[in-house]
């Protein structure tokens, strides 16, 4: 059965940024609600070993978000499971709809329903994602320190991947459809410099392969672009940089947003182009991507709300 739910504040998305906002704000006395969303945790719980969360050497990226959630709820956070799908930012209160029918009105409101990266849909891919598979270097690259690792994408991403991670690994496979890159050229020039990266042009990923027991990856099929030819490479990691997608489908039509869908906010803030409506985290940054920058602006848009509401009144 449907419910009705009002609040001074309420959060759509349940990463490190919106469980963040979420303890700023109940420290604050807000009593704000947190709606998770369709993936609880978000990208991190895709993801294995974390090492780069301060404070932990290592921990599991779901294992970290499962102490985030029980620390907002601890806190006083209304965490709730459900999947918004519309949203009301036209009129006061705002409004949102959950896939349950419930209804959530509030007097503010953070968005961080963080952003997805962008997947080949290879059945294998999915299989052995968090498993050799990724689409984050700086999360996953220390893993694959002297062994050979693959990335697929021809634009800055993937260069910039490429390049990061020649810190860690023997050699690096740039695979890419067409015979030219589109990124920058002067990342183009760092990428030809480097005798690590080897690019391997007019290929395209067909398969990824491993072993089950434990899950790894060790090599994947490719298929040439012109002659239609395939062969086998060996390999310990491969990284999807084809782009990062923002979450952000519900609300382009009525907030400001730039290229690939992030939402716009004011320098130095979380505040959007509508007053009372703060976004934080992958749905915003598009450059640093990190859980712990995530964290940072679910911070600041907790601040930026509670400012708000206190001004309001």
């Amino acid at each position: 059965m449907s419910e009705n739910f009002q609040t001074d504040l309420l959060i759509i998305g349940s990463g490190p940024a919106g469980y963040t906002a979420g303890v700023y704000a109940s420290r604050a006395m807000l009593e704000p609600i947190l709606v998770q969303g369709i993936q609880p945790g978000g990208q991190l719980t895709i993801t294995t070993d974390v090492e780069n969360w301060p404070g932990d050497t290592m921990v599991l990226g779901p294992d970290l978000m499962t102490r985030m959630e029980e620390h907002a709820r601890s806190i006083g956070v209304n965490v709730i499971q459900d999947h918004i799908v519309e949203v009301d930012l036209k009129n006061k209160p705002f409004r949102a709809k959950g896939d349950s029918g419930n209804i959530f009105t509030s007097k503010a409101l953070i968005l961080a329903t963080g952003a997805q990266a962008k997947w080949l849909g290879l059945p294998s891919e999915d299989y052995f994602k968090g498993h050799g598979v990724s689409a984050c270097a700086t999360c996953d690259g220390f893993f694959f320190r002297g062994q050979e690792v693959v990335v697929v994408g021809g634009g800055n991403t993937a260069v910039e991947e490429a390049l990061f991670l020649t810190k860690f690994a023997s050699k690096v496979t740039l695979i890419h459809r067409r015979d030219e890159l589109r990124a920058d050229r002067i990342l183009q020039q760092r990428l030809f410099e480097n005798e690590k990266i080897v690019p391997l042009w007019n290929h395209v990923l067909v398969e990824i392969t491993g072993e089950n027991d434990p899950k790894s990856v060790t090599g994947l099929v490719i298929r040439n672009t012109q002659d239609g030819s395939m062969k086998t490479l060996c390999c310990s990691g491969v990284f999807i940089a084809i782009g990062h997608t923002p979450s952000s489908e519900l609300f382009v039509d009525n907030l400001e947003t730039r290229e690939g869908g992030y939402i716009v906010t004011e320098p130095g803030t979380t505040r959007t182009s509508i007053p009372g409506v703060f976004a934080a985290g992958d749905l915003v940054d598009s450059t640093y991507r990190q859980a712990v920058t995530s964290a940072g602006m679910g911070c600041m848009a907790a601040l930026d709300a509670v400012k708000f509401l206190a001004e309001a009144d």
